[in-house]
């Protein structure tokens, strides 16, 4: 059976772990040759040496997605080491600890949560999607998340607002480059078992008061969300642009209205 991603080039963004890590490896079983960009190098080099001991291609790239030189740097290493790019998977994101409401959050936890989880794709598709054109088209997926579609039972003001803002931002760019054979959706993960979510979710009661709110009554695993990146990034997904891709134990569909 031929793979899915046989003969591309894939970047991740966020690949020292959880989502990144998964992203990773299931892309480079599926035959992509892949480039991981993270702030972690210690994790993001081990992400490599994960993907290379399985046998699959993987280089890793040291980045900031904050910064423009570093997201201008990632992406040109793609098409430096495997000569093209034709995935960008926007990914990496932070959640503060000390993210909570309006009242509540520092103007500093706001700022750098928008710097890395909305200005970082921005970053992301500024400079990746000239390499996309450059290799006759793609798919670009950007990591949003269920709570910008109905708000999170605990608060985390800023995490949510910035994944309101990769939403429109996917919106507009699916618009945009559709004409260039260029895709652009939003993966928008439920919450996850993972140690991004159990680090703010610090106690039973948070946790219990997620999952409360999720149908499958439990939380998604990082691996598969990497299974809708993968469908997402493939030709099985060939018509699919402008979407928010809900991978989410139901959780929306028990609380979004079909007016929204």
């Amino acid at each position: 059976m031929e793979k899915k991603l046989a003969g591309r080039v894939a970047l991740v963004t966020g690949a020292s772990a959880g989502i990144g890590r998964e992203t990773a490896l299931l892309f480079a079983r599926e035959g992509a040759r892949v480039v991981g960009a993270d702030l972690d190098e210690r994790g993001g080099r081990e992400t490599a040496e994960m993907v290379v001991a399985e046998g699959g291609e993987c280089a890793f790239v040291a980045a900031d997605v904050s910064r423009d030189a570093d997201c201008r740097a990632m992406v040109a290493e793609a098409e430096r080491r495997f000569g093209r790019l034709d995935v960008l998977f926007n990914n990496a994101g932070i959640m503060d600890p000390a993210d909570d409401d309006a009242v509540a959050t520092d103007e500093a936890v706001w700022d750098r949560t928008m710097a890395v989880n909305a200005k970082g794709v921005f970053l992301g598709c500024k400079h990746g999607i000239p390499a996309l054109r450059r290799a006759g088209g793609g798919s670009v997926v950007n990591t949003a998340s269920f709570v910008a579609v109905v708000g999170a039972a605990t608060p985390q003001l800023a995490y949510t607002a910035s994944k309101g803002a990769v939403l429109a931002l996917t919106r507009e760019l699916a618009v945009v480059h559709a004409r260039e054979g260029i895709r652009v959706n939003a993966l928008c993960p439920g919450p996850l078992r993972t140690e991004l979510l159990m680090r703010f979710l610090d106690t039973e009661e948070k946790k219990k008061r997620r999952l409360v709110h999720v149908p499958m009554g439990r939380f998604g695993e990082a691996k598969e969300m990497a299974q809708a990146a993968l469908w997402l990034a493939s030709d099985a997904s060939s018509y699919v642009t402008g979407t928010t891709f809900l991978v989410d134990g139901g959780l929306t569909a028990a609380y979004v209205t079909p007016e929204g």
